[in-house]
């Protein structure tokens, strides 16, 4: 099935610099899109950028932090006026802290949900101020299995994913009458950066899709991590024409592995 409605739309994807938000860059680029590439990582994120510029993409890079709105809402205009009106946004920044409840601190739990959570409101609210006047646009939230599967020492990632998830289904209700659409997809464990600094040096993959009586997790019955592609995969078809009667939706992306009903 090829995608359409992305082609020649402006596109703001945040957490680009690596991982599933990187390969949505590649994705949405590849489809026609003109993407906006936002990240901290200024470093990272140039390289991501300058590859997909030496292949013909058009994308810019655009360093900002989700968590302080002003910067947010200037990042936002400045898009704007240099690419054009936003169109899809996908929110794909995220941080994540494990540990048990009673050894997290507060400053992990802070950073979790400003960057998971507020993060996601900062910016759904600047894109989406805007998308009303125009009376269109698609909005993705890139969110977790976790949020709907209890963890063990995921409780703070767990619940800021819950909260954004929920908060982007709101939002796709308060905008339906504009003709917007928001939608959630949740990944499962997936082949990344963060994932293998969860793992740790040595970390096996094979015990993730395996999963651990111990920690409560089932595995995964598909018997193998997703790819970032395969997130951005779910995205693109989420923000195109083909899911054109599609909103308020939570896609799961995981195998299998959280049993979703």
């Amino acid at each position: 099935m090829e995608l359409t409605g992305i082609e020649s739309t402006v596109a703001l994807v945040t957490g680009a610099a690596r991982g599933i938000g990187a390969a949505v860059v590649g994705t949405l680029a590849g489809a026609g899109a003109r993407v906006a590439a936002v990240d901290r990582d200024i470093e990272a994120l140039t390289t991501v950028v300058s590859k997909l510029e030496a292949e013909g993409a058009s994308v810019r890079a655009y360093r900002a932090d989700v968590c302080d709105s002003e910067p947010v809402d200037a990042l936002v205009r400045r898009v704007e006026e240099e690419l054009g009106p936003i169109g899809i946004l996908v929110n794909a920044a995220g941080v994540l802290h494990t540990g048990r409840v009673v050894e997290l601190s507060d400053q992990q739990w802070n950073e979790i949900f400003s960057v998971n959570a507020s993060g996601v409101f900062h910016v759904s609210r600047a894109v989406a101020r805007r998308m009303m006047l125009r009376r269109g646009g698609a909005i993705v939230t890139v969110a977790s299995n976790a949020a709907g599967v209890p963890r063990t020492e995921m409780s703070a990632y767990a619940a800021s994913k819950a909260a954004s998830a929920q908060f982007t289904r709101c939002l796709g209700l308060e905008l339906a009458d504009y003709g917007i659409r928001c939608n959630v997809v949740s990944p499962g464990s997936t082949d990344t950066p963060m994932l293998r600094a969860m793992l740790g040096e040595g970390g096996d993959p094979r015990q993730v899709i395996e999963g651990s009586p111990s920690a409560y997790r089932v595995g995964i019955p598909l018997r193998k991590l997703a790819r970032p592609q395969d997130v951005a995969e779910a995205v693109a078809y989420l923000v195109s024409d083909q899911a054109g009667h599609v909103t308020m939706h939570d896609l799961y992306v995981d195998g299998g592995a959280a049993l979703h009903v």
